[in-house]
């Protein structure tokens, strides 16, 4: 007998009919000897329904009012479910979010899980009820009880949530496609299906604007290792597997806001090769990894500041024993890039730093929490370590050091993050909290021979911010950046430009980033007030940008993937505005009318196109 937790999203229970093909679907599962718990969402538009309500009665309706009317939602769903399922002769009860135990911050409209008291639940599933239970909701741990819900995803993020409660076999995901895809189906409609994915490359997709699955749901899953399938309501197909590496001890006492990095990592092994002034026009990337790739060298970091004139930078950071085959191939191709209109202009300029250190903290639950890389920035400052270079993807923020300050920025990050603090009683996902005998789990590592590149995303819903001629100096981006966290404006790509100016004596660099478009004003604005006083320079929002990125942990010493990309862009003559890396991601800032266009591109260009036409139900 198996535990499984499955979740239905708002499509797959938008009418009568498809709530009883639901329901049969759960009654076939519970036949083949099954205990379920089911979560669901509102039925099709009814949260827009809702959502217009009240903006027909305010303007700007009150928060906790917001999640009252918002909350049901999901009741309608749950009753009707368990009706449908009572009517096949299956025993069934539906809870809310309260009912079943589901505990949160005091946060409307946003909160997270604190913790699930499993009691009532299992009684009913050791009873052979089926469970309904409505997603994205909670109540607050305070003794009024305060109805709270999750936010965008938050059905997906109970579901995994009760799934590692229950200590569950599994969490089946069911949505309107048939798994996880290659990239969106709107887009390309030869997207392919995968069989597997791992947590991390998952969490990268997710976050781009893969809407398949929550970015939060997927941080719990890798936390606390519960294998996840995604799978179609409409078919029988097998779905996508989502794996973890088996966890270590994790409490679910602060299920969502336990310690959100889990390692601080170093690497001293590292050199910087920068190239400065190259010319701001397609192809450049592509011809400079091009040749990098011809010539074996294999890259780490990758980043492209904002452009300077009709220039800009292109940095990338190399393991030392091959830092003169990188050095001799930078030096060869500078002078091609001079500018041809402006012979006389200043030419393409080559700098190496030899002693340099790669310093990073890892873990999955950095998402959404605009604080975390902030904190990281002001140790490295109170540590008196300046930063070089920063690379930021969502499960780990990397500095380039000094490396003769690594020892005390590992030292700092260890001790602010509470790193050698171990946590005991966690509950391990492969025991279940109801059943007595558990299937095995799914393997939690991906499929062998994966493609380095296993999917491409794309974001319309970002903005970029750059600062001009910030002082560098240790504190700068702590400065920056905790601001930002106190107007919980969470960042994305961060670059700090690799040319420095000397004005007035105070050594200056330009240093830009990225925020959901709906926070770009707002961010703007708070920081041009600040600007004057804490000597920095022009304040830049650019709202016009796309940002196309591709995932792979195969990409891991593969030289020509970058190289691969950037050709792809030069092809379709799309300019690339900005470059950053981590380890299983690089993405590129273009202009937003080419953002499909360069997606469209890079997924051809890596070969990633399936046999069928994927067709996403209306």
């Amino acid at each position: 007998m198996a535990l499984i937790v499955q979740k239905y999203g708002g499509t797959s229970v938008g009418s009568v009919e498809r709530i009883q093909a639901v329901a049969q679907r759960v009654y076939k599962t519970v036949q083949a000897g099954n205990s379920l718990v089911v979560v669901v969402s509102a039925m099709g538009k009814t949260t827009d329904g809702l959502v217009k309500l009240a903006n027909e009665i305010s303007s700007n309706p009150n928060r906790r009012e917001m999640d009252m009317l918002l909350s049901t939602g999901e009741q309608v769903t749950i009753a009707l479910l368990s009706m449908a399922l009572q009517e096949l002769g299956q025993p069934a009860i539906s809870m809310t979010g309260a009912q079943v135990g589901i505990v949160t911050e005091a946060e409307h409209s946003r909160a997270r899980i604190l913790h699930i008291d499993t009691t009532r639940l299992c009684r009913h599933i050791n009873t052979g009820k089926v469970v309904v239970v409505a997603g994205f909701q909670g109540t607050s741990s305070a003794g009024e009880m305060e109805i709270t819900t999750l936010g965008r995803g938050g059905s997906d993020t109970s579901a995994v949530a009760i799934a590692a409660a229950l200590r569950a076999n599994f969490c089946e995901i069911y949505t309107d496609v048939p798994g996880i895809l290659t990239t969106d189906p709107r887009l390309v409609a030869e997207a392919q299906l995968m069989d597997d994915i791992t947590c991390d490359e998952m969490l990268e997709l997710a976050s781009l604007g893969a809407k398949v699955l929550h970015p939060r749901a997927v941080e719990i899953a890798r936390n606390y290792g519960v294998p996840l399938v995604v799978r179609s309501s409409w078919t029988d197909q097998p779905g996508t597997w989502v794996t973890s590496a088996k966890p270590q001890g994790r409490s679910l006492i602060n299920l969502e806001i336990a310690r959100p990095v889990d390692a601080v990592e170093f690497d001293t092994d590292q050199a910087k090769v920068a190239l400065l002034r190259v010319p701001d026009k397609p192809g450049v990337a592509a011809r400079l990894f091009g040749e990098i790739s011809r010539q074996k060298v294999d890259v780490d970091l990758i980043i492209q500041s904002i452009h300077e004139g009709n220039s800009n930078d292109i940095a990338f950071t190399v393991t030392t024993p091959i830092l003169k085959r990188a050095e001799a191939v930078a030096a060869a191709i500078a002078p091609a890039l001079r500018n041809p209109s402006n012979p006389k202009s200043d030419e393409a300029e080559v700098m190496l730093e030899h002693n340099i250190a790669k310093v990073s903290i890892a873990g999955a639950g950095m998402i959404g929490r605009p604080g975390v890389a902030a904190k990281m920035f002001a140790t490295l400052a109170e540590a008196g370590v300046n930063i070089q270079m920063i690379s930021t993807s969502e499960v780990k923020v990397s500095c380039v050091v000094n490396a003769a300050e690594c020892d005390r920025a590992v030292t700092a990050l260890r001790t602010a993050f509470e790193i050698e603090a171990g946590e005991q009683g966690s509950r391990g996902a492969g025991e279940s909290a109801c059943i007595d005998s558990p299937l095995p789990l799914r393997p939690s590592a991906p499929l062998p021979n994966c493609p380095p590149v296993r999917g491409v995303a794309l974001d319309l819903n970002q903005a970029r911010l750059a600062i001009r001629q910030l002082p560098d100096r240790p504190g700068m981006a702590a400065k920056l950046f905790g601001l930002l966290a106190q107007h919980n404006i969470s960042v994305d790509m961060i670059i700090q430009s690799q040319r420095c100016r000397v004005i007035d004596g105070v050594p200056r660099r330009d240093i830009a980033f990225t925020v959901s478009r709906i926070d770009g004003e707002n961010a703007k604005k708070m920081l041009t007030q600040v600007a004057a006083e804490l000597g920095w320079g022009e304040v830049v929002l650019d709202s016009a940008i796309a940002k196309v990125s591709i995932v792979g942990a195969g990409m891991v010493g593969q030289p020509g993937v970058a190289a691969k990309m950037f050709e792809a862009l030069a092809q379709h003559q799309i300019n690339i505005q900005m470059i950053a890396t981590s380890e299983i991601k690089i993405s590129c800032v273009v202009a937003q009318e080419q953002g499909v266009k360069a997606l469209q591109a890079i997924h051809a260009a890596f070969g990633l196109a399936g046999s069928e036409k994927v067709v996403v139900p209306a």
